[in-house]
């Protein structure tokens, strides 16, 4: 893996190995981007630094970021054949600043941050039609908001980089981290730019960035700050700004194929064919599933049976979210795997099942589920529990065949009952660490410490600290405190 010349330099690695040449002869990015065509394929690879890595590694989308918000937290542990010592110390809590999972996360956002940055900057100055110009430096907005937003709640303060380097000064390249507020303002800022893109495309546009996703992003940033009534007034655009949102009848519609980018999907990453990433791989379809011996088991585990055991039988997530035993049409058998493992990204259209490689199952970066109990989560800041606060996260329970939420309950217990239910509603869907860093305190702490696995749960995993890398090479950047 190389190391980078400072936070987003995965981008300019090849530049940087070519400092010596005359610099009359680079081409710079002013000088490349001249016509429409220049502009659409420079937002499509802004896309592409989601759902594909440079390096050939994992993607941000799909395993990267699961590993920090998913192993990281109390839902799940490492594979028992993963030899990567760094994956198996974000399952234990054991994880030190030197981890290359860590550094891993950090150079991808700030690659995809870096390509935004040089969309931004250049599209506008490229004449051609006005309105499709708009929208594409709205859609490279929305993914550098969108990036920034992960990077602020996984280390707090953090480089804020908006402009493509002009020099090859190394030193000018080195910067400080900006306050988190200064980052959330960016965010924000990007957000609203984003919220003037269209609602819905169709054609080969389906799955990029629209005003709905922009607007439900927008809800989370406000509701993770704790700003509930701008939340609340975001979510009302999400849920009565005629995007026709809904949640699929069906759980296990959600993961498909072939009701990807359907009714419920407000913003995903697109796997399979779309925006010139044909056959980039959703990891988590291979990790959850990749063989029918029992003995072979590539993907994390639960961090113990209690996950499973958090839904009733009847609770229709269970058996999307999990496995126990699989049909095997070769042998026309069922093989049974035992403890349950994960399943919701596995592609059941895939034949033979054990090909997931090929998978193109689409990572729901926001869907209309989590707005509905965001919903329930800001009106019962606001107001305490109200008709409303039931309403919507009655919903999702009604999708999953369970009983409405008990009646009468203080606005505490109805939060704890929220984040329960978002728990069990966005298991492997980069969630839960977030969820549980944002309640504040020692919550985080407080629930891996009750796992024996999450050896070495502490209360400063409330921030991942900053990669060692990066400080050697920028002795401007201080590390989180505790690391």
């Amino acid at each position: 893996m190389k190391k980078s010349l400072l936070i987003f330099s995965l981008l300019f690695a090849a530049a940087c190995n070519k400092l010596e040449e005359d610099p009359n002869a680079l081409v710079t990015a002013s000088q490349f981007y001249k016509t429409q065509s220049d502009a659409i394929s420079a937002v499509s690879a802004v896309y592409s630094t989601l759902n594909t890595d440079a390096a050939g590694d994992f993607v941000i989308y799909g395993r990267n970021l699961n590993l920090l918000t998913g192993n990281g937290s109390d839902d799940q542990i490492y594979s028992p054949s993963n030899t990567n010592p760094d994956v198996r110390a974000l399952g234990t809590a054991t994880y030190v600043p030197a981890n290359d999972r860590i550094k891993k996360n950090w150079q991808q956002h700030y690659f995809g941050i870096s390509r935004a940055n040089v969309a931004i900057d250049n599209i506008a100055g490229i004449d051609f039609d006005t309105t499709l110009r708009a929208r594409l430096v709205r859609e490279a907005k929305f993914i550098r908001g969108l990036l920034y937003f992960n990077i602020v709640r996984l280390w707090g303060d953090a480089p804020l980089v908006l402009h493509d380097p002009t020099s090859t000064d190394v030193n000018a390249q080195k910067i400080k981290r900006s306050p988190k507020d200064s980052i959330y303002a960016q965010i924000i800022s990007d957000l609203n730019e984003a919220t003037l893109l269209p609602k819905t495309y169709t054609g080969a546009d389906v799955g990029r960035a629209t005003s709905g996703a922009a607007h439900a992003i927008l809800a989370k940033v406000y509701l993770t700050r704790r700003e509930w009534s701008k939340a609340a007034a975001e979510l009302q655009s999400v849920i009565n700004g005629g995007y026709g949102y809904a949640l699929f009848d069906s759980f296990l519609d959600v993961f498909q194929q072939a009701t990807k980018n359907g009714k419920e999907h407000i913003f995903s990453v697109q796997f399979g064919t779309n925006l010139g990433a044909k056959n980039s791989t959703n990891s988590l379809s291979v990790c959850n599933f990749g063989s029918f011996n029992p003995a072979v088991y590539p993907g994390d585990q639960p961090s113990d049976s209690s996950l499973y055991q958090l839904f009733a039988s009847f609770d229709t997530r269970r058996d999307v979210t999990f496995f126990t035993q699989l049909y095997n049409a070769a042998t026309g058998k069922y093989v049974q795997f035992g403890a349950a493992r994960f399943a919701k990204f596995i592609d059941y259209s895939i034949s033979p099942l054990t090909n997931q490689n090929i998978s193109g199952i689409n990572y729901p970066v926001i869907r209309y589920a989590d707005v509905l109990l965001m919903q329930a989560e800001v009106l019962n800041e606001i107001n305490g529990p109200t008709a409303d606060a039931y309403a919507a996260i009655n919903q999702v329970r009604a999708r999953a065949k369970i009983s409405n939420l008990t009646p009468g309950l203080n606005q505490a217990d109805f939060r704890d009952s929220v984040f329960l239910e978002r728990r069990k509603e966005f298991i492997q869907e980069g969630n839960r660490w977030f969820d549980l860093a944002r309640r504040g305190g020692t919550y985080l702490y407080d629930a891996l410490k009750k796992y024996p696995a999450k050896t070495g749960a502490a209360v400063k995993d409330t921030l991942y600290p900053i990669p060692q890398s990066e400080i050697d090479l920028n002795n401007q950047l201080t590390q989180n405190p505790g690391w």
